[in-house]
């Protein structure tokens, strides 16, 4: 029997204490939702870390594959040992390499973007071919623990007001996008729940 609880709460600590960003509680619990009442059931996920969110989604119902990327050398060991520890290599296939640097011919029905902020819109436009028609996009840390909604003058280092206003312009890119219609909620660090038009 494999304890899923004791492994997630492990994660959990283990994220905790090594500073890994990892999902809010409310954030990856409207995603399992979301997953189960739109029938989701092949994810494609930008940024494993240590596997956490991809598990979770997995766990969400037993016809849930993941298809996962990262590219820290360390973090997707782990997320490959923690993948091990729930058997569940046959529905979350990891994928060591940037990003940027993956292509991939299949389609799916929820694409979700958790990775290196700055380049959400490079990755928006790349993965987007492969969604499927009805599928989603959600974008995760779109209020980065509340700085998008301060005054760059109440920013502290210059990297995060530049982090902060690539975030913006990626607000302004899903606001403006023709062929999507953008949902922004304030639900765990904030999320973008983006719906091809029909």
């Amino acid at each position: 029997m494999v304890d899923s609880f004791g492994t997630i709460k492990a994660m959990k600590d283990y994220a905790d204490k090594e500073n890994v960003p990892i999902m809010q509680d409310d954030g990856i619990n409207y995603l399992i939702k979301y997953i189960n009442k739109n029938n989701v059931k092949k994810v494609l996920e930008i940024g494993s870390a240590i596997g956490y969110s991809a598990i979770l989604m997995a766990l969400a119902n037993d016809e849930v594959e993941v298809t996962t990327i990262e590219r820290d050398e360390k973090r997707y060991l782990m997320a490959v040992k923690n993948v091990k520890k729930l058997a569940l290599e046959k529905r979350i296939h990891l994928i060591y390499n940037d990003a940027m640097d993956v292509n991939l011919s299949e389609k799916y029905d929820l694409i979700f973007i958790d990775a290196a902020k700055a380049q959400n819109i490079r990755f928006f436009e790349k993965f987007e071919k492969n969604l499927n028609n009805e599928g989603t996009i959600i974008t995760d840390n779109l209020s980065f623990h509340g700085l998008v909604a301060k005054k760059e003058e109440e920013i502290p280092s210059r990297n995060l007001r530049a982090l902060i206003k690539k975030i913006k312009n990626y607000i302004s890119f899903l606001k403006t996008n023709k062929n999507f219609e953008t949902d922004f909620l304030d639900i765990g660090d904030g999320l973008a729940v983006s719906r091809r038009k029909k």
